[in-house]
């Protein structure tokens, strides 16, 4: 009932694809500052947009949608839900936005857990934030429309203690410090979802809790780029790899290694994402640099940067100053007079290529 049990945990041998997959989001995890200082507009874009893609994706992975009017004005709280798959959409956006912007100081508890609960639920008619109490057997629907029980959980009664105990484990696993915190986290999502503790809104819970838990590890790649739409849009393998960790599960005899490769698999997905756009932007930059750089080889006697956004019309004039600032440090140009007066004058011939500092 548990993948932190030793016969579990012991079992847990990484192959080469998964160990370089490990090592990949590690080594996106190390550029993270890098991209701050690099993209801080960009970054901001894609937050925005990632933002809009979770709550949506999470929900619409669920069965539960709005009219894109209607999200587009509960993503800017500009009304109130009117159902309840407004409801819902609106709880996942209120639990989201408290992860992003205060990740680093919420415990990460059973406790907690309830409480995000709670919140979840907070536009819904049925109340969160209490452990499930009565069973709640996981269907699946067969071709003629049929269904059956897939997978039974932790029982009603079991569930309190059981979720103790997998927070516990799960802290324990971590300070231990033998398997890599990307391999316990999917393990921990397991776990929550084959205990699946509430009556309702458990998936929703599961990615939200995704979301925690890589904060607390420090990977940034959630907060620009939707881990939810990469789920929704791979939902066969999601849930057929659920299926097949979970059989076994109450016995102890279950094999999570397929969710770990499904789980890993996306969020490397995320991180290549994140580093497309942030190429696709570094690239657009360099651009512009070489123009600003071949507007100034341009320009004759003195200039001023009005001078040079004239030339430039699709370069921004922040953006502008900052090329100026790098030709200033390599000694290509020289600042006359000060204030609004200031003007900008050459002092050695064009180089054939600007280099590095403006890819």
């Amino acid at each position: 009932m548990s993948s932190f049990v030793l016969a579990i945990l012991d079992q847990i041998n990484l192959p080469p694809k998964l160990v370089r997959t490990v090592r990949a989001i590690g080594e996106h995890k190390g550029r993270q500052d890098l991209y701050r200082l690099q993209a801080p507009e960009k970054l901001e874009n894609l937050r925005q947009i990632a933002v809009i893609q979770s709550v949506e994706s999470s929900n619409r992975i669920e069965g539960v949608t709005a009219a894109p009017e209607r999200l587009r004005a509960l993503m800017a709280e500009r009304t109130t839900p009117q159902n309840r798959s407004e409801g819902e959409i609106a709880g996942y956006r209120d639990v989201l936005t408290t992860i992003h912007s205060a990740a680093a100081d919420i415990p990460f508890t059973h406790t907690v857990v309830l409480q995000l609960h709670r919140d979840l639920m907070k536009y819904s008619t049925q109340p969160g934030g209490s452990w499930k109490a009565a069973a709640n057997g996981i269907e699946e629907v067969r071709a003629d429309g049929s269904r059956f029980i897939r997978f039974m959980p932790t029982a009603p009664h079991l569930t309190p203690d059981a979720m103790t105990d997998l927070h516990r484990n799960f802290a324990a696993a971590l300070a231990a410090g033998v398997h890599d915190p990307l391999v316990l986290i999917p393990l921990y999502v397991l776990d929550f979802l084959c205990i699946h503790p509430f009556a309702d809104g458990n998936g929703r819970m599961s990615r939200l809790l995704s979301v925690l838990a890589l904060y607390h590890q420090g990977y940034e790649v959630v907060r620009y780029i939707s881990l939810e739409r990469l789920i929704e849009a791979t939902k066969e393998s999601y849930y057929d790899t659920l299926h097949r960790a979970s059989q076994g599960w109450h016995e102890n005899r279950h094999d999570p290694m397929p969710w770990i490769d499904y789980w890993l698999s996306t969020l490397l997905g995320a991180c290549r994402e994140m580093e497309s756009r942030i190429g696709e932007l570094a690239s657009d930059q360099g651009a512009k640099a070489d123009i600003v750089v071949m507007a100034v080889d341009r320009m004759l006697g003195t200039f001023s940067i009005s001078d040079v956004q004239a030339a430039c019309p699709s370069v921004s004039r922040d953006w502008i100053k900052a090329i100026l600032d790098q030709l200033k440090k390599q000694g290509r140009i020289e600042l006359v007079g000060r204030g609004r007066g200031a003007r900008w004058r050459k002092l050695m011939p064009p180089a054939p290529e600007m280099g590095e500092p403006f890819a």
